[in-house]
């Protein structure tokens, strides 16, 4: 209960109980507000623990799979925050615009971000030595151009199993995107939302930079622990598998020597029963005759 309070101290102090005015509210937030003041409402902080906290321990199974959550914020105090956050667990993001399609096309968008890598390349290993001044400047500002919208999908081949977007109305785009193939939803919840649209709703004030910065951060380490725990599992799978490995060489050296000392418990005790014996020759059975007889 007392970390619940500490944490309740946090969000207070960065501001993620302030809401909007009250005449853009949503009606369907009306469980989350505690009070109104000053004609802005105030989030019921109990609600926001709670929507981070089971946020928090969803995502953490997500990253503990070994699938990827993609953090969405194209809100201008919100991008940097949020690629920080993205780039510390090596998730995929998109800060800069939502390109429509980029998970409902997402081929032709891995198309485009092959061609970004192709460009890359060029301009790196020095193919694009053959070509003018004007022809490299030109590809330069082209491969800058994609790598601003594409860099942060750049390194998954397919579609994130789970999306966090700060201001779930502002990137409206990606969420219809995202409920459309069934991707798991998170997301900051203002007053002025609907926090049915998202799985996971966190009612918070996604205006903020302090508040976007504690929600952000406060889901990132949950995401590390989940990282962690699955390194953890590896190693001690690959550790159960290497003495098991051992145990079963043990086990087949054990079997051959056992078998090694049958077969000569066998040969010392002679033929088995049954066996035809060797006749040895003598007179009057068909054998030799001796000398001068």
């Amino acid at each position: 209960m007392e970390n619940n309070t500490s944490l309740q101290q946090q969000l207070l102090e960065a501001g993620v109980h302030f809401g909007h005015l009250k005449k853009k509210w949503n009606p369907k937030m009306l469980p989350y507000i505690f009070a109104e003041k000053k004609g802005i409402h105030i989030i019921d902080l109990n609600k926001t623990v709670e929507g981070l906290q089971e946020a928090a321990a969803a995502m953490k199974a997500i990253a503990r799979s070994g699938k990827k959550i993609m953090f969405v914020a194209t809100k201008k105090q919100a991008k940097e925050i949020v690629m920080e956050c993205a780039q510390k667990v090596n998730m995929p993001y998109a800060t800069e615009r939502w390109l429509g399609g980029m998970l409902t096309n997402f081929n032709t968008v891995r198309k485009s971000v092959k061609k970004m890598q192709s460009i890359e390349k060029m301009l790196n290993d020095g193919s694009a030595e053959s070509l003018n001044k004007k022809e490299k400047l030109t590809l330069s500002r082209e491969k800058e151009k994609m790598e601003k919208v594409l860099g942060g999908i750049a390194q998954i081949s397919r579609v994130p199993a789970a999306l966090f977007l700060v201001d779930i109305g502002h990137e409206h785009i990606a969420l219809a995107e995202a409920r459309r193939l069934g991707i798991n939803t998170f997301g900051m919840v203002d007053t002025n939302c609907d926090p049915n649209k998202v799985d996971y709703a966190i009612p918070s004030n996604d205006d903020a930079t302090k508040s976007i910065a504690i929600i952000a951060n406060y889901i990132t380490a949950a995401i590390a622990e989940g990282l962690q725990e699955r390194q953890s599992s590896k190693e001690e799978e690959e550790q159960h598998d290497a003495e098991e490995s051992a145990e079963a060489k043990a086990a087949r050296f054990e079997q051959k020597q056992l078998d090694a000392e049958e077969k000569g418990k066998r040969s010392r005790a002679g033929a088995p029963a049954g066996a035809p014996r060797r006749r040895i020759s003598g007179p009057g059975q068909g054998g030799r005759k001796p000398a001068g007889k």
